[in-house]
């Protein structure tokens, strides 16, 4: 039998290259930019690819039993990748802090396991990891600020404004992942923002699990005059916000997105189910009248807002009538796009100790089918309404199929594709519509007239 190869011992940080895989949300893209920039502050190089890589890091989402099975696969398939480089293999994010001792029994040849709050050591513990493999999943009470000179290729600019989530909701295992909420200070917030628009970034996007309760931890300016603020050094760029819980939602938040210019009339309120037994089994704290009274208020201030949402199907419990109520508050508030997702059982959640998954899987099918197919025909509804006006759209690049067409998003952050002689990634560009799908619009750019 052929002698094991040896080992060759990990390099110094200073050469070495490093690949990120990211799994889940903006909030992991905008980790996994912390993680290469803490990297690069010690010399270490992104890689093109996985095969060039000396550190492979998966940054997880757990929110879904179907992003944990995606992260597994990936874990099988990087064993052959770190044999034929004896490269570093980390997990961070949230399947790092849920499943540390699946991960350390089912790939004992993972080198680091980093839970959300522990990102700053990463550099510390990519070194330890070359004698014995890590692990770091402890909880902090205080913010972590963690550097923000690094940016992946883009024209948002995510910024983080708060971590965690108190809420509980009986399916979400957020809390347990992201641990209690914790707030950023507003200056570093701002600062942040205004190093990216220096940069040229002509979109800023806060983030956090429930944005609508910011408190600044050090003078308790609310999250309205965090937006007044910020809306004041972002003249000419748009800003979002994602996600917000309604039951959170004010009337005050509301006034403040319709007087600010900047802020782009566009919301992702998540309702999760229309019936109100199912949102009282979710632990959601509101009513279908209460979050239907709120849409009715931001259509009032803002009767251009676009609209989009998450929805569950099979949620223990949920019969026939509860969901046709589903059906029935997609055709009452015409969302512009939503998230939808089967039920599926997460760990430690209320639901998952409670509640029993009593909806068969292939009701829950049925039913996800018939929302996504009802949702589609909104949107072709909606979208044919758009033929023949011209729109402001933040181009993001280059059009995947045809290299002569480009993509952005519009101010309701419909996906827009479009021609244009030249490349106007990063730009905003004038867009005439002139025909759509069930998923985006298509026009052509309108020349920019003589100064």
């Amino acid at each position: 039998m052929t002698a094991p190869r040896p080992l060759k011992p990990m390099p110094p940080l200073e050469p070495f290259h490093f690949y990120i895989y990211t799994f889940g949300c903006q909030m992991n893209e905008n980790d996994s930019e912390h993680m290469a920039g803490l990297l690069m502050a010690e010399g270490a190089l992104p890689a093109a690819v996985p095969e060039d890589s000396d550190f492979l890091i998966i940054n997880t989402c757990a929110v879904r039993a179907k992003s944990v099975d995606k992260v597994y696969s990936l874990l099988g398939r990087l064993k052959r990748v770190k044999l034929s480089r004896d490269a570093k293999i980390a997990v961070t994010g949230c399947v790092a802090q849920l499943f540390r001792r699946d991960i350390m029994r089912q790939f004992p040849y993972v080198d680091l396991i980093v839970g959300p709050d522990n990102y700053a050591a990463l550099p510390a513990l990519l070194k330890k990891s070359r004698e014995r493999p890590q692990s770091a999943t402890a909880w902090h009470s205080e913010w972590q600020e963690l550097p923000t000179g690094f940016r992946a290729k883009g024209v948002s600019a995510y910024i983080t404004i708060m971590e965690g989530c108190d809420n509980f909701c009986s399916y979400c295992v957020v809390p347990f992942t992201r641990g209690r909420v914790k707030f950023r200070p507003l200056e570093h917030i701002l600062a942040e923002a205004e190093a990216a628009l220096a940069r040229g970034y002509n979109e800023i996007q806060l983030l956090g699990q429930n944005v609508n309760i910011y408190r600044d931890p050090e003078k308790g300016s609310d999250f309205p005059m965090l937006l007044r603020t910020l809306g004041r050094i972002c003249e000419k760029n748009w800003i979002r916000f994602i996600t917000s819980h309604p039951r959170d939602f004010s009337p005050e938040l509301a006034e403040t997105m319709a007087d600010t210019p900047s802020i782009c009339h566009q919301l992702h309120l998540p309702i999760q189910a229309g019936s109100d037994s199912v949102l009282r089994e979710m632990n959601r704290g509101y009513t279908r009248a209460q979050y239907l009274d709120k849409i009715r208020l931001l259509r009032q201030l803002m009767p251009d807002i676009a609209l989009s949402t998450d929805i569950i199907v099979g949620f223990p419990g949920e019969n026939e009538s509860d969901f046709q109520q589903t059906l029935d508050i997609l055709e009452s508030v015409r969302y512009t796009s939503i998230f939808s997702f089967r039920y599926s059982p997460r760990p430690q959640t209320a639901a998952s100790r409670n509640l029993p998954d009593s909806v068969p899987l292939e009701v829950k099918r049925s039913r996800l089918i018939q929302v996504q197919s009802r949702q589609k025909k909104i949107q072709q509804d909606l979208h044919s309404n758009q033929v023949g006006r011209i729109m402001k759209v933040l181009c993001t690049g280059p059009g995947k199929k045809d290299g002569s067409a480009y993509t952005g998003r519009n101010a309701a952050n419909q996906v827009v594709n479009f021609r244009a002689q030249t490349d106007q990634t990063g730009r905003f560009v004038e867009v005439e519509i002139t025909s759509f799908g069930p998923y985006s619009l298509r026009g052509s750019t309108i020349p920019a007239s003589p100064p």
